[in-house]
């Protein structure tokens, strides 16, 4: 075994704890195992006071890694701020984003906000992060309203950083030409790049985008829309994928048609990005409770057990 792997991701539940930010490790990409017994790692203490949708990243120009995630609390604020209107959070919640640092994926930094669009921008959801080989940076993407249409549809936005410290002005990264599309996650293969996406067509639907390059433009694949067939619409989102050491992908895709903490990842398998045909597999895999929208960060062995024997108590 060369490498391990880390799946930073929250859980969905009425409670606040939920909304944190939780660990699983896995030696082979199929069998997850809970950190700091199931509970939370690090806690949210600004903004809205909760996380969701995480992704991780380590940065070469610091040496640090770090943690990304839509500054949202569901827990607190559905109830109150966002009188149980979804269409309230969309123009109105998740302004920030939040962030953590680490040298170690041990010892991290309390949470952070972090400013990255401007008044015109209705929300800043599930933030994904991408090294550009060719720039040198990190491409910070993720899904927004915006005032320029009422804030009807979610669009692709994205900007630029070296040290997650000092970014560039948002730009358009992806707009559907008739929906809203969110979630976007983006990996490189082969010298290309493959931006999973959910749309709002028909019901709601996972789609996979193709492009020479980082920024687009983006070409749909169909082999994946007829892998994905089979799927009821409206109940899967969050696509989160990984390449394991012999070489095949494994795509999880988040599935959110039950209440409360029957939710989780749905996992599938596919010998290629190129290929678009994604085959289920539950059977291969396993779970210790509901992961819900995280990332995956390939890390050594050797940090697989320092994560597993560290106390992050402390942290909470």
């Amino acid at each position: 075994m060369n490498q391990a792997y880390l799946f930073v991701h929250f859980k969905e539940k009425s409670t606040p704890d939920g909304e944190q930010v939780y660990f699983g490790v896995s030696k082979d990409g199929f069998h997850w195992e809970k950190i700091n017994d199931g509970n939370p790692v690090l806690w949210c203490y600004h903004g809205d006071k909760g996380a969701r949708d995480f992704t991780i990243a380590f940065c070469k120009e610091t040496g640090k890694y770090v943690i990304l995630a839509t500054d949202l609390s569901l827990s607190y604020g559905m109830r109150g701020k966002y009188h149980n209107r979804w269409e309230e959070i969309s123009r109105n919640g998740s302004k920030c984003l939040s962030l953590w640092e680490s040298e170690d994926l041990l010892h991290w930094t309390e949470q952070k906000l972090v400013t990255i669009g401007d008044e015109k921008f209705g929300c800043l959801w599930a933030p994904d992060i991408i090294y550009d080989n060719e720039r040198q940076d990190y491409l910070v993407h993720w899904s927004s309203s915006h005032v320029e249409d009422d804030y009807a549809k979610k669009a692709i936005y994205c900007c630029r950083t070296k040290d997650f410290i000092n970014f560039t002005k948002p730009e358009v990264l992806y707009r559907h030409s008739t929906d809203s599309v969110i979630d976007s996650a983006i990996y490189e293969e082969n010298g290309k790049y493959y931006m999973f996406l959910k749309s709002d067509e028909r019901g709601g639907h996972n789609i996979l985008l193709r492009s020479e390059s980082l920024t687009g433009p983006y070409e749909r694949i169909e082999a994946f829309d007829e892998s994905m067939a089979g799927l009821e619409p409206g109940v899967y989102e969050a696509a989160t994928a990984v390449r394991i050491e012999d070489g095949r992908w494994c795509l999880f895709l988040d599935y959110y048609g039950v209440p409360g903490e029957g939710q989780g990842y749905v996992p599938f398998i596919a010998d290629s990005l190129e290929s678009g045909r994604f085959v289920r597999a539950d059977e291969l895999f396993q779970f210790p409770y509901g992961f819900k929208h995280g990332t995956i960060l390939t890390i050594t062995p050797e940090q697989y057990e320092a994560i597993k024997a560290h106390d992050y108590k402390s942290l909470a």
